[in-house]
């Protein structure tokens, strides 16, 4: 296989390639793509470089000398990204998460934006000689009777079962961050949790990008539950390694109450999953292990296990009862 290769001017010259024919993909750091494009799973025809011309900035935007949001340019560089100090003091989740991901190598390489655009895959999807509607359109789920270990216990369908890889992802779905996108004829403003599709019936789609649109930058408000807030990852190694359950979570608390609580999930779901029944359970109540064991409880509601994962319900419970009880400072054997 081979790929013709251009070198964009600028983020207009880039999307005016990708709409001018057909079977194009974007590059930047090449993580993803090149590893797919070597297994034969992915064929573009044109390859567009993005990688330089200039949106790799960090930058805050303050009111009355206090920072209201950040905005990161999609290429900028996952370690770039985890080591900023604006990102470890006010969004630490999301610091947390980009370390846990891949390798310092991969880190060092990948963008922020190429990370949450990568392919949400499983064992079937990477191996040409299994079944997978993903890389093959109506040539079944071989998960869903096969091996799932891995699996989704949310937002599957019929055709497709597999987790979203970005813990980036889940750490910006709990701090509520939006995606600025730019398409041939106009900007838009996407939420986080609105740019991920579930597989329904089209489990190659996995966002609601068009074609030729760009992923321009992403823009978290800052706010004290932003500023208070951690990422867990589970995973079956210490590195190098897709999670089994990661939870993303910020609390906002005073005088002994939390007022508000953001609470999401990875390797548990096609998307990135918000828990928003726990959520809604730590509203205005009192911080104690009560109160978060009551939450943690919920996380499991109206998940779909599969023949072999559904080891994942206690442990996304008690994964979520962890992060709750580090956030607030509550020894957890104060839960049992």
């Amino acid at each position: 296989m081979s790929f013709s290769y251009y070198r964009a001017r600028d983020a207009r010259d880039a999307i005016s390639m990708a709409t001018s024919q057909p079977r194009t993909a974007f590059i930047a750091g090449g993580t993803d793509l090149m590893q797919l494009f070597r297994a034969g799973i992915t064929a573009p025809g044109l390859v567009i470089d993005i990688g330089r011309f200039g949106l790799d900035r960090i930058e805050s935007r303050d009111s009355d000398h206090a920072v209201v949001s950040v905005e990161i340019g999609a290429l900028a560089r996952m370690s770039d990204v985890a080591a900023h100090p604006l990102i470890c003091s006010d969004f630490p989740a999301l610091a947390e998460a980009l370390l846990a991901s891949a390798s310092p190598q991969v880190r060092h390489m990948g963008t922020i934006g190429g990370n949450l655009l990568q392919r949400t895959r499983c064992t079937y999807f990477r191996n040409s000689t299994l079944p997978c509607n993903k890389r093959q359109p109506g040539s079944g789920c071989g998960a869903l009777s096969g091996e799932n270990r891995l699996h989704a216990l949310f937002g599957t369908s019929a055709q497709c079962v597999a987790t979203h890889a970005s813990d980036a992802a889940v750490a910006l779905s709990a701090l509520e961050a939006n995606v600025q996108v730019l398409g041939r004829d106009s900007a838009r403003i996407v939420s986080i949790d609105n740019f991920f599709l579930p597989p329904g019936t089209e489990p190659a789609r996995e966002t609601v990008l068009a074609p030729g649109e760009l992923v321009m930058a992403i823009e978290i408000p800052c706010t004290a539950l932003t500023r208070h807030s951690r990422y867990l990852k589970v995973r079956d190694r210490a590195s190098f390694e897709f999670a089994v359950v990661s939870v993303a979570a910020g609390l906002q608390i005073v005088d002994g109450r939390i007022l508000a609580a953001r609470i999401s999930a990875g390797g548990v779901g096609t998307t990135p999953w918000r828990l928003r029944q726990c959520e809604a359970l730590l509203v205005d109540v009192p911080v104690d292990a009560a109160s978060l064991a009551r939450a943690a409880a919920a996380a499991t509601e109206g998940a779909q296990p599969l023949s072999a994962n559904g080891f994942k319900m206690e442990l996304l419970r008690r994964s979520v009862l962890r992060v709750l009880h580090d956030l607030a400072n509550v020894p957890q054997r104060d839960a049992v």
